[in-house]
């Protein structure tokens, strides 16, 4: 599909009255995690694109861009509150996290198997370990909190074990940046990837800020405290990739082009019909939002899209599903590296005065006051074992207890065997 050649319906009529835009929201028991990711996804997906349209307005000072710029983040507005209301009042915050990083694992595996740019498939394989690690930390949590089974919630589509330990996640801030892609260039998968997963990790980061101080206890609270603070290094990482030398009109037609490529794919890849529907409609919205880009590209800009965007075609639709192998793939050669400023390396390679062991020293000066440490050191304490859903033992065999929580994988050296990254066309 090329979005570019559709015609496109006029962006007043997407307006929807009160009634229109409160929708039915999905069964929780019955629902497919898959629908739930992609609610995620798009939530996070028009959250993005409705806040660089509002940075885009501060940084412009003609009032005629800007009420362009207004009515489409309107609509926007409205599509993301849709989006969101999807999820039920009787789901917890707790159980949609489980789907959160559902999200971050199973999406970041898809984008990293499609990506032919090394070094951002790189960046999508260091981040994977450490979100798989977060879905474990919080699915004991809320067998402890809600006696529920997370495995249920995933439908087993997605393994719960430790990854790369939470507590090795806490770098130096300036080792986080990495070097940005030039979308002149660079593959229009690998552009799109790295909009993509900053969206997604966005609305992750976002979403753990605004509910830590609601989690109903004091275990669950500093949980979230922490693993916000990890998805703020997420954001850095995966927002430093993106193209920043393209112009603000250049970015909103990339913004409304990937819109238009995530609604496709969701539509192309939904199976509940109620939720696909959404998705289609949708869909003809952003095609009117992206033909008002290419307007707006050619008045201020003066240039045509095919400048910006040469091919409009879209690359194969982006599918959640089950990457089991994919995952374990990459947590057996990678689990010790870290990262030391736009690059990674082994732990084992730090010197012994790196930024990296500095700035563990500050924040994590004893490992018992480390939240993520304390969830599991409490679950096995009161259940006698953590909680986990493998389908085989834990590739890393240091990480294969389930009585206690190591939590000197990718923090120490000689902690575990690693290898190293690897490519697509390796």
């Amino acid at each position: 599909m090329n979005p570019f050649l559709e015609k496109p319906t006029k962006i007043l009529s997407s307006f929807k009255n009160w009634q229109k835009l409160y929708p039915k929201s999905y069964n929780k028991y019955e629902v497919d995690p898959y629908t739930k990711t992609r609610i995620i996804l798009m939530n996070g997906t028009e959250f993005e694109a409705n806040w660089f349209s509002h940075n885009f307005a501060r940084h412009v000072s003609n009032n005629d861009l800007r009420r362009e710029l207004a009515l489409t983040r309107a609509v926007e507005k409205q599509q993301q509150i849709k989006i969101s209301l999807l999820k039920p009042c009787n789901e917890s915050a707790l159980e949609h996290t489980i789907s959160y990083e559902q999200l971050a694992v199973d999406l970041t595996a898809e984008l990293a198997k499609r990506e032919s740019d090394c070094y951002v498939k790189k960046a999508l394989d260091f981040a994977l370990l450490e979100d798989f690690d977060h879905l474990y930390r919080y699915a004991n949590q809320l067998e402890m909190e809600k006696g529920i089974l997370a495995e249920r919630l995933v439908g087993r589509y997605t393994e719960i074990m430790p990854g790369r330990p939470t507590i090795a996640h806490h770098r130096f801030p300036k080792d986080n940046l990495r070097r940005s892609i030039n979308s002149k260039v660079a593959d229009k998968q690998t552009v799109l990837n790295t909009m993509i997963i900053t969206a997604a990790e966005q609305q992750t980061m976002n979403y753990y800020m605004n509910i830590t101080n609601l989690a109903t206890n004091d275990l669950a609270r500093k949980l979230y405290m922490e693993i916000a603070q990890v998805e703020e290094e997420h954001v850095t990482h995966y927002e430093s990739l993106m193209d920043a030398d393209s112009t603000w009109l250049e970015m909103l037609l990339w913004h409304e082009y990937c819109e238009c490529y995530l609604y496709w794919s969701c539509y192309e890849t939904e199976t509940n019909l109620c939720v696909k529907a959404l998705w289609e409609e949708f869909l003809n919205m952003e095609i009117a939002h992206l033909h008002k880009a290419v307007e707006l590209l050619e008045k201020y800009d003066c240039k045509d899209w095919q400048e910006v965007i040469p091919d409009g075609e879209f690359p194969a639709p982006i599918s959640l599903h089950e990457n089991i192998e994919y995952v374990r793939g990459v947590l057996g050669s990678t689990v010790q590296f870290t990262s030391v400023c736009e690059d990674y390396e082994k732990v084992d390679n730090l010197s012994y005065d790196a930024e990296f062991f500095n700035f563990q020293n500050i924040v994590n000066p004893c490992v018992d006051i480390v939240p993520s440490h304390q969830v599991i050191d409490t679950h096995q304490r009161r259940f006698g074992k953590d909680y986990r859903f493998e389908t085989s033992p834990n590739p890393i065999k240091e990480l294969r207890s389930r009585t206690q929580d190591n939590t000197c994988v990718g923090r120490k050296p000689a902690a575990a065997r690693s290898t190293n990254f690897y490519c697509n066309n390796d």
